[in-house]
């Protein structure tokens, strides 16, 4: 197929597709999707080999958001019957936090959710953050604390922190349709300011929210532009309780176009399969690994993910390998980018300008404001129209999170 060889050779060379490119992707047929999935995986290796970077969630304070995301069972008139709790203490979270990366995990994302963090917050995140490197050599700790107000992400950079992560979710054009207690602008001031700060931007989106190609391209673009080290891609969780209750319209095959034509628009950056994938991609998880480089191990905020073992069995049996600590992720020009920018004295990555990006949570899709989170409010009516392969409600895959983080049961890692 000419537009396969057309995007895998703009893959190798980092240039950027147009968007009929990235819609064609989109639009190919289940006849051709072991086509487009080989495409793909020839770009995926090129820049990071056959390595799966392992992420872990820790989710500091759960349930009680004041923010109206549609798609979050943390938010405001939320009535999923997720577990709700107040701040870990540092070594709680510490501790969480030790089992993830004693599964293989190189990167622990401490999320909270709210609107974003009080200084107060940032204090205390600062001192989780050092329990957690001084109890776990060589970690990455991202922090997803919502939108963030100047000078907290130099603190939190001081504080130790490698990343920050915050998800646009969708495009600009139907961001207000999702949420109306925040804007789009606010999501990419913040992660311009993780950007400057000199923290790796991880930033990401939602599919499933009834939205169109067009919006899914639009996002990746704005998600390009601003120059994210990381694109976590989530896949709608449709908790029972939250106004997208009702929304299945992903079936594997289209999870899996969506991943591919993030690989192609992002081809040298982290992809990575985020909540909601053992609930639309199912058994066919590990072609999604021929794709992306980056999983979360176990469960997520407030969902429970397949078993922490059966993560580790899926990436052996296909081929692929657990990425150290001792690797680095990213390939070795972004790096370089990176560390020039910074002694530039500018956050920037990449390709993009000096932290000033023109641009319209962890990534686990049921964060707080820092995460995932989507909806247009009770009562709202679907982003767009739903696409045609609507998938059948599997209500039975969707499991409450009731372990780990916030209870006395053991966490899945």
């Amino acid at each position: 197929m000419d537009l396969l060889n057309t995007l895998v050779d703009k893959g190798l060379r980092r240039e950027l597709p147009t968007r009929e490119e990235a819609l064609a992707v989109l639009a190919t047929s289940d006849d051709d999707l072991l086509d487009v999935v080989a495409a793909a995986g020839k770009v995926r290796r090129h820049w990071f080999g056959r390595r799966v970077k392992l992420n872990y969630l820790v989710n500091l304070k759960s349930g009680l958001c004041p923010e109206d995301c549609s798609y979050c069972s943390q938010r405001l008139g939320s009535k999923a019957e997720i577990l709700k709790y107040t701040w870990l203490k540092p070594d709680e979270a510490s501790q969480a936090a030790a089992a993830g990366v004693a599964g293989g995990a190189k990167r622990v994302c401490l999320v909270a959710s709210g609107r974003g963090p009080t200084d107060r917050d940032v204090d205390r995140v600062a001192q989780t953050i050092a329990a957690v490197k001084e109890q776990n050599e060589g970690v990455e700790v991202c922090a997803c604390l919502g939108l963030l107000s100047d000078g907290q992400a130099e603190r939190l950079r001081g504080a130790g922190a490698d990343a920050y992560n915050h998800n646009l979710n969708t495009s600009e054009a139907t961001y207000a349709d999702i949420t109306k207690t925040h804007t789009y602008a606010d999501r990419v001031d913040t992660v311009q300011k993780a950007h400057a700060a000199g923290l790796s931007a991880c930033s990401g989106l939602i599919a499933g929210m009834g939205e169109k190609d067009e919006d899914l391209v639009d996002v990746v673009f704005s998600l390009r532009e601003l120059d994210a080290d990381s694109v976590p891609v989530n896949f709608l969780i449709p908790f029972e309780g939250t106004p997208l209750a009702k929304e299945w319209n992903l079936t594997p095959q289209r999870c899996l176009r969506i991943l591919a034509m993030a690989r192609f628009v992002c081809p040298d950056i982290e992809v990575r399969i985020a909540g909601g994938r053992e609930v639309h991609l199912r058994s066919l998880q590990p072609l999604a690994l021929n794709i992306a480089n980056s999983i979360f191990l176990g469960d997520y905020l407030t969902s429970e993910g397949q078993a922490g073992k059966d993560d580790l069995a899926m990436i052996a049996d296909a081929g692929f390998e657990v990425e150290g600590t001792d690797q680095v992720t990213l390939p070795q020009h972004r790096v370089d980018a990176a560390a020039a920018a910074q002694v530039a004295g500018c956050g920037s990555h990449g390709d993009g300008a000096c932290g000033s990006h023109e641009g319209g949570g962890c990534g686990a899709h049921e964060g707080g404001a820092c995460g995932p989170c989507g909806s247009a409010g009770p009562g709202a009516e679907p982003v767009a129209e739903a696409v045609a392969e609507h998938n059948e409600a599997r209500t039975d895959l969707v499991a409450v999170r009731r372990r780990g983080a916030g209870t006395d049961l053991a966490p899945n890692a």
